[in-house]
């Protein structure tokens, strides 16, 4: 992809009271600028990302590795100590919706299904039924084996795409779980770092650990398939070398389904794949990138700037949520400029 020049700062802020430890994963609500963001200090954060206020914290019994909204008034949340929880917001409670044997890395709620999944080491995907009540076993939809540890998942309408180690890729109807629609191995060469859907249903952004970000599509015909790319990001030469940075998260805006991908350089880029360009790149944050969530308009950003411990236990700045308001320029696909032809 082509580059333009880092651009000046625009607006952007940075909320209060913060985890206490590394934040794996923020999200925005589909019906609010509400942000719940998930942390290694076993905790989960409601907060109202507009006025800069803490509106809950959440307790679990170990580090929090996912979290994602129901609707404004509850959300789940995948723990280290092997469970799913609910959390309710209104009452400041949590309840424990189901356990894995191992923790659990992904969890996403489904509109279209009425579920909620998870995805863990175990090597399972768990699907759970939130309006359960009275046992676990109520609650439980079904379990699916996966070929190895769920790293990273990502829902759009019925279709759930889940990205496990060794570089495969299961997609599924959610209507139909018994077995996965497509098998997958992913055409990045290193292990994969996250998976995102496009906003429109036609595929997903998948991104590896060796600064790649790979372009594919569910269609299998022919010419659909010869539209799939993967592109070099988050990189830089320096004495001769190239350093290669993770790239943790990747985001797609709402409206527009540019995107924006975060890296361990500490860089946020926006990209317009459509065109194969980059439209924008924001200023260094003090540290990695480590998720990334456009507000429901594709208004706002929030940004986890939190050391993901890339280069081991080194001293680091502390961990931080930004919040940028977005302008046009930097996510609207420019438009292209035809040539002119004689008469």
């Amino acid at each position: 992809m082509t580059s333009v020049p880092t651009p000046a700062p625009v607006s952007s802020r940075e909320l209060s009271n913060p985890p206490r430890d590394g934040i794996t994963n923020l999200r925005f609500s589909n019906h609010s600028d509400h942000l719940l963001v998930s942390s290694w200090d076993k905790t989960v954060r409601l907060y109202d990302a507009s006025a800069d206020v803490l509106r809950g914290e959440f307790m679990h019994g170990g580090p929090v590795l996912d979290c994602c909204f129901h609707d404004d008034s509850s959300g789940f949340s995948a723990s280290e100590d092997n469970t799913v929880r609910r959390l309710v917001f209104d009452l400041g409670k949590e309840d424990i919706l189901g356990r894995h044997d191992a923790p659990v890395r992904s969890v996403e709620y489904s509109y279209a299904a009425g579920q909620v999944i998870s995805g863990s080491w175990d090597k399972t995907l768990k699907c759970w039924d939130p309006r359960g009540a009275g046992g676990l076993e109520r609650t439980l939809v079904g379990t699916y084996p996966q070929p190895e540890r769920v790293y990273s998942m990502s829902l759009v309408g019925n279709r759930l795409v889940v990205a496990t180690a060794g570089r495969h890729v299961n997609i599924y109807d959610l209507r139909n779980m018994s077995q996965p629609e497509q098998h997958r191995e992913s055409s990045l060469k290193y292990q994969t770092r996250c998976v995102r859907c496009y906003p429109n249903g036609t595929g997903y952004a998948l991104s590896s650990i060796e600064g790649r970000v790979a372009m594919e599509f569910f269609d299998l015909s022919e010419a659909i398939q010869a539209k799939k790319y993967a592109f070099k990001c988050h990189r830089k030469s320096e004495a001769g070398r190239d350093i290669v940075y993770p790239v943790n998260a990747i985001a797609f805006h709402p409206i527009y389904g540019t995107f924006a991908t975060g890296g361990c350089d500490g860089f946020i880029n926006v990209w317009d794949g459509n065109n194969k360009k980059r439209l924008y790149q924001y200023s260094k944050y003090p540290t990695s990138i480590a998720a990334l969530s456009f507000s429901r308009d594709g208004g706002l950003l929030a940004v986890a700037s939190s050391y993901t411990f890339e280069e081991g236990d080194k001293p680091h700045e502390p961990d931080a949520i930004f919040v940028r308001n977005i302008n046009d320029i930097e996510v609207k696909p420019k438009p292209k400029v035809l040539p002119n032809h004689p008469a």
